[in-house]
């Protein structure tokens, strides 16, 4: 697959970038380099290879799936400005 100058100019386009004509010409070659060693990685046997997201073996830590009673509020909301039947306080917005 080969990238020609209009395809440059119309993904400049939708890229929201400014490119003059000297540009074009320049990136349409680097454009084309880049498809080509696409299709190249394409062309390697990977049968049997595992897929990978990292190349170390991660595990994610993990915090301990407990149920808690909650029964708290007073604590988390006791910077807010609250009500005395616990509503929160906001100011007006709109008219």
């Amino acid at each position: 697959m080969a990238i020609d100058q209009a395809t440059v100019r119309k993904v400049a386009n939708l890229a929201r970038i400014k490119v003059t004509d000297q540009q074009v010409a320049n990136l349409e070659g680097e454009l084309n380099q880049i498809i080509e060693f696409v299709e190249q990685l394409a062309e390697v046997n990977t049968d049997g290879v595992a897929p990978l997201t990292s190349a170390v073996a991660m595990t994610q830590p993990l915090r301990a799936d407990v149920i808690n009673d909650g029964g708290y509020a007073d604590q988390i909301v006791k910077n807010a400005p609250v009500t005395d039947d616990g509503y929160f306080l906001v100011p007006r917005v709109v008219e």
